[in-house]
């Protein structure tokens, strides 16, 4: 059974994101709380103890199946149980981000950390001005991150503290469409519209509806038709960009990329777009040279990946780590060394003493008569 202090934290998350339940139940490994549009969350105080049959009861063996689960966790789920919850159309919160979760409710404490300090309020903003701020702060980190489920929380709560807010409105939206609810997306883009004819992210949001269709030729027509009204609006490129790329038109995809690049020439992303672009369209070493490009711009090797697998391209190898560097000897003390005494001169010699030889003796002579 979860202990006391994971149920408070779980249902103090549930009740700070203003969430109306309506059922609750503990069970070995957590708690589940059921809201009424649909929404099921699975808190998990221990990841370890989960198997693959638990997530299958979540996605689907429950009574009334969830249209969407979300699946909380203080831990790491294993690597297969966390591909079964994306897979069964769920949205997984783990580790780093379920505490990012708790610190952005105020719940902190219940964390076992200290409160935050008291940030720096603006003069100028109202205290209700300051909580919408910070609620449509946490529903674009959310969305930001690839959890739809929770920054459509945060949006529907941002547009209840304020009706009528229309970025909330097109927040959720967007939140809709990224979970794959086109229908209730495009009635939230209309919403819009009907109050604001001209807006311009409620118009890009019907046409990623028509994207979402499998309707591209369309998408990209819109998108065409917002440029011709007004070239500068660089977020309709980009949109534009995705909905070819999509579609496999790469060589007018790579004429949209150019135009962006005249602008931001220094753009890391960009840049690897204009590689892949190259290398579908068969320029290799150019293509080869923009990725160098935006490697030497700032690209991360996370974020390169990411890009291939969303292009459908091939991964790049890791990078190696650096080869250790041997240490170069360290360099000998240079000890005085004495100098070699010069070996001694040999003494001259000096001659042996000369010594008079004896004169010969001669034979006496014979006296003449």
């Amino acid at each position: 059974m979860a202990s006391a202090p994971f149920i408070e934290l779980s249902g103090g998350i549930v009740e700070a994101m203003g969430q109306r339940l309506d059922a609750a139940r503990p069970t070995p490994e957590g708690l589940l709380l059921r809201t009424g549009d649909g929404f099921l969350y699975a808190f998990l105080e221990d990841p370890s103890r989960i198997s693959l049959a638990d997530i299958g009861r979540l996605i689907g063996g429950e009574k009334e199946p969830p249209q969407h689960l979300v699946v909380l966790s203080p831990g790491r789920l294993p690597l297969a149980l966390a591909d079964e919850v994306v897979r069964g159309g769920g949205t997984l919160v783990e580790g780093a981000r379920f505490a990012e979760l708790a610190r952005q409710l105020g719940l902190e404490t219940l964390l076992g950390e200290g409160p935050r300090p008291a940030g720096r309020e603006s003069k100028r903003l109202l205290p209700s001005a300051q909580q919408l701020d910070a609620i449509m702060h946490r529903a674009r980190t959310w969305l930001d991150w690839g959890v739809p489920a929770l920054a459509l929380r945060f949006y529907r709560h941002a547009s209840d503290a304020k009706p009528g807010f229309l970025p909330a409105r097109i927040g959720i939206g967007r939140s809709l469409l990224a979970l794959g609810l086109t229908e209730d997306a495009e009635r939230a883009f209309d919403d819009v519209l009907v109050l604001r004819p001209n807006d311009l992210e409620a118009r890009l949001g019907k046409a990623a509806v028509l994207g979402a269709r499998a309707k591209p030729k369309e998408e990209v027509a819109v998108y065409r038709t917002l440029l011709a009204e007004d070239e500068a609006r660089t977020e309709v490129r980009a949109h534009l960009v995705a909905a070819l790329v999509d579609l496999g038109d790469w060589p007018s995809a790579l004429v949209e990329i150019n135009a962006m690049l005249a602008l931001s020439p220094e753009d890391p992303s960009l840049r690897f777009l204009k590689s892949a672009a190259l290398e579908r369209t068969g320029h290799h070493p150019e293509a080869r040279r923009e990725r160098r490009e935006a490697r030497e711009l700032g690209l991360t090797y996370d974020r390169e990946v990411a890009l291939c697998q969303h292009l459908g391209l091939a991964p790049p190898p890791p990078p190696q780590p650096p080869e250790p560097v041997a240490a170069s000897p360290a360099p000998r003390s240079k000890a005085r060394v004495p100098p070699k005494k010069a070996a001694p001169r040999p003494k001259p010699t000096r001659p042996p003493p000369r010594t008079t030889r004896a004169a010969p003796k001669r034979a006496p002579t014979r006296k003449r008569k």
